[in-house]
């Protein structure tokens, strides 16, 4: 069984072939009006196929009507303005919905439109030098949650982590620890915070030992070690935060297993690898970039450039259509270069996409909130979750679009009211969980129900809403925008509250149970699933009580 949305699209592609002999394969628009007495659904697919069919807007909607006109499941087919064709539901055929819901459960929503492909999604990618931060954690929430639409859009999806573990970074981080360790200072442009202190002290407590080594053997011990306490320490974090990755790729791994001397390979025979000032370069300027980049410095070391563009050949040999790169706010001059990259590899640009963070702000009490406890200058994930809580943060991260700064108060995500937009949508899940345990002590069960009951229009406009959930997870996929799903979910939140107001769901006092309950009970059920899978995708728990 289709959703009504799904059903009436191919039946208006089946009048496109029998009233206009046309094979139309492209998107057909259809919406659901915002004045409902324009009916359930509208299209403005006439307008669409005048240039092609070779007649009038008008002259094309009246075909189609005509065709769809008579199909059980429509009750009324318009015509307005210049073509737009309207058409109000048969509520019986229309309350089948709730039925396929039910009976579907979590696969409710879930699509096939980006079946058989194979996404890479790597998001936070952090040093291994200190805890993850307010960036870090907008990407931990958007990154996670864009893998679930994406897989229940129908790709293959692997979420990867790529630990930035080479480099002077990490040199520095080690001799801050092991600087705190030896109650000394840390070095200059090395790391501060309680948290490098935290480090020194379980190194110690794990081998104290370390501390009789000599000097260079002691300034590896610490380094490797603390790299390894560090990213373990990211690992828990990420998985309280209920963030999961497939893979841990390392940057070491790529110069160790030979594989940036491989890349290089393949993008000499590329032929966009030029030799220039006794360095070796990419002319990534062919496709668009800025400038050409150095791979081989003149005195023989490799760029950071040469392991972007080796990690990228290592992706795409393993098998993945789509390159996603979630990337903080000052990486904007990544895009042009990591798409030139592609094309330097033969690819399209659009193998790599490349969705840029922007900057999120910590309110509390009307202050900015600046600092951290454990870390010193900046504000971690942990201090997030702390304040607010997993659910809350990870909500409100995901609510608005990422390219758009956002502010977090504090004061309203702690708050268990309306204004808290995932109290909001909790609380609704909430309520109906407990309205089915009362309507199972009442003894209506959720199952077999009369349709030709839910005909109040608090109930089409929430069977309406529950129609729309399979089109915004798509949409969601499609646009790589995470933020539909939550919008959606509290517009859900809505519309039931206000049929909970509108429609008495169970029996008053001595009132035996009839059909209009069993089948508003069923509508619940139907809402209160669809609300746990669009919260499911988001990461956030769905409570049966709060």
């Amino acid at each position: 069984m289709n959703s009504p949305h799904e059903q009436l699209i191919s039946q208006i592609r089946a009048a496109i072939e029998q009233g206009l002999n046309l094979n139309y394969q492209d998107e057909i628009p259809l919406e659901r009006p915002k004045n409902r007495e324009h009916g359930d659904y509208a299209t403005s697919i006439a307008l669409q196929l005048a240039k092609v069919a070779g007649k009038s807007p008008r002259d094309i909607a009246g075909l189609l009507a005509q065709e769809l006109s008579t199909l059980p499941n429509i009750s009324k087919v318009e015509i307005a303005g210049p073509g737009f064709i309207n058409f109000t539901l048969n509520r019986s055929s229309q309350a089948q919905l709730v039925s396929l819901i039910n009976e579907s459960g979590k696969s409710y929503g879930n699509g096939n439109s980006l079946a058989g492909k194979n996404f890479n999604v790597e998001f936070i990618s952090a040093n291994p030098t200190g805890p993850l931060h307010l960036g870090h954690t907008r990407w931990a929430a958007v990154g996670d949650s864009l893998a679930r639409i994406l897989a229940a859009a129908g790709a293959k999806v692997t979420r990867e982590f790529y630990i930035n573990d080479r480099g002077v970074q990490m040199d520095l981080f080690g001799e801050s620890v092991r600087a705190a360790a030896l109650g000394k200072s840390a070095p200059a442009d090395g790391y501060q915070g309680e948290y490098i202190k935290e480090i020194a002290n379980n190194l110690i407590q794990q081998d104290a030992g370390i501390l009789d080594l000599p000097e260079a053997k002691q300034q590896v011990e610490f380094r490797e070690r603390a790299y390894k306490w560090q990213l373990e320490d990211q690992k828990r974090v990420l998985q309280t935060f209920n963030t999961h990755f497939d893979i841990w790729f390392s940057e070491r791994s790529l110069h160790e297993s030979g594989a940036v001397e491989h890349g290089l390979d393949q993008l000499q025979k590329k032929g966009h690898v030029y030799q220039a000032d006794g360095a070796t370069w990419l002319r990534t300027t062919d496709f668009g970039d800025d400038k050409d980049r150095v791979l081989l410095k003149a005195d023989g070391t490799y760029t950071y450039f040469t392991s972007d563009t080796a990690y990228y050949i290592n992706k795409r040999e393993r098998g993945y259509d789509i390159c996603i790169y979630l990337l903080g706010a000052d990486h904007h001059g990544y895009v042009g270069r990591l798409k030139a990259v592609a094309q330097c590899n033969n690819d399209s640009p659009d193998v790599v996409e490349v969705l840029i963070g922007q900057l999120v702000k910590i309110m509390k009490n009307g202050q900015e909130v600046k600092l951290s406890k454990r870390a010193g200058t900046i504000i971690t994930l942990e201090d997030i979750v702390e304040e607010v809580g997993v659910d809350a943060a990870r909500y409100t991260l995901l609510r608005y679009p990422t390219d758009s700064p956002m502010v977090m108060d504090v004061e309203v995500l702690k708050s268990r009211t309306n204004e808290n937009p995932v109290y909001y949508v909790q609380y609704a899940h909430a309520r109906i969980a407990a309205l089915l345990r009362n309507a199972e002590e009442l003894g209506i069960k959720v199952g077999k129900f009369n349709t030709a009951e839910l005909t109040h229009e608090s109930e089409i406009e929430l069977m309406g809403a529950l129609s729309d959930f399979p089109i915004v997870v798509n949409t969601a996929a499609e646009l790589r925008e995470a933020h539909r799903i939550a919008r959606y979910l509290e517009e859900l939140a809505g519309v039931y509250h206000r049929f909970y107001a509108d429609c008495r769901v169970l029996p008053m006092g001595a009132e035996k149970p009839s059909d209009v309950h069993v089948a508003r009970i069923n509508l619940c059920a139907a809402t209160r699933q669809v609300l746990d899978n669009g919260l499911s995708l988001l990461g956030v728990s769905a409570p049966e009580r709060m």
